[in-house]
């Protein structure tokens, strides 16, 4: 099958290039997932950037970056209460428990997510790198004491900010704008696929950088890349397979293909 082969429409018209992605993960060694916000989506869980995005209503600039969150820690809780109960209330979809399946199965070496909702742990992922944050606790900007967020949730439910004994502001662990990644997490995704044989690129148009480009790591030593994301990515040309629409559908297909198979 020829690199960049795109199929589109629902899992039951696409049993040629689900059947290729099967073949491809089923003799896999070691592989490494990167998910991103249309893997959270079928849990009820809003994207930011796509048709009908949390980035249409609000500045993300102003509301979700550290400078905005110095600047007006209650509008960023007004704006992250509604977001927040949501991520709490979620629940892990079958895209989550087909990761896990594959994680049982002795194929999953790391998922690598751009998600704070904590999602891929609860649907039984344990090597699951985290690289946008999470809301599990909180961290004070000024002395850095770290409290877990049940804490904090009584405030930011009134849209307040919560204050450390030192003054400090207490904020979410998750990475807003202008902050770094997690280095540390970061370099375990970098080594991650630097020993894989395949790359599962799921729910992510690869927009952000620099995520985006981390699956370059994994193709410039010769792994393999299946895609399954609604949109175009800008590596769809590099991949073996291209899987055009829901996560929740299309990967639980692929697992299913394999047993049915072996």
């Amino acid at each position: 099958m020829k690199k960049g082969n795109v199929t589109q429409g629902n899992t039951a018209m696409n049993t040629e290039n689900i059947t290729e992605a099967a073949r491809i993960v089923r003799a896999a060694q070691q592989i490494v997932a990167l998910t991103g916000a249309g893997f959270s989506t079928p849990s009820g869980i809003p994207d930011f950037r796509g048709d009908g995005g949390l980035w249409l209503q609000e500045d993300p600039m102003a509301v979700a970056s550290l400078s905005g969150f110095r600047n007006n820690p209650q509008r960023f809780f007004r704006w992250f209460q509604p977001l927040l109960d949501t991520l709490l209330s979620a629940q892990p979809n079958p895209a989550h428990l087909a990761l896990n399946d594959l994680e049982h199965a002795g194929k999953m070496r790391a998922v690598i997510t751009q998600n704070i909702d904590g999602l891929h742990q609860r649907a039984g992922s344990r090597e699951v790198y985290e690289l946008h944050g999470h809301v599990r606790s909180a961290t004070c900007i000024v002395c850095h004491r770290q409290i877990p967020s049940d804490a904090l949730l009584k405030h930011a439910r009134r849209g307040e900010a919560m204050r450390c004994s030192c003054g400090g502001m207490f904020k979410p662990n998750v990475v807003l704008f202008e902050e770094e990644l997690p280095q540390g997490l970061y370099w375990l995704a970098m080594h991650a696929l630097e020993q894989c044989d395949v790359v599962l690129v799921a729910g992510t148009a690869l927009e952000v950088f620099p995520v985006s480009s981390l699956p370059l790591i994994a193709l410039e030593r010769g792994a393999r890349l299946v895609i399954v994301n609604k949109s175009s990515t800008h590596l769809d040309e590099r991949a073996d397979v291209v899987l055009r629409g829901d996560v929740a559908e299309i990967l639980p297909a692929i697992t299913a293909t394999m047993a049915d198979n072996q």
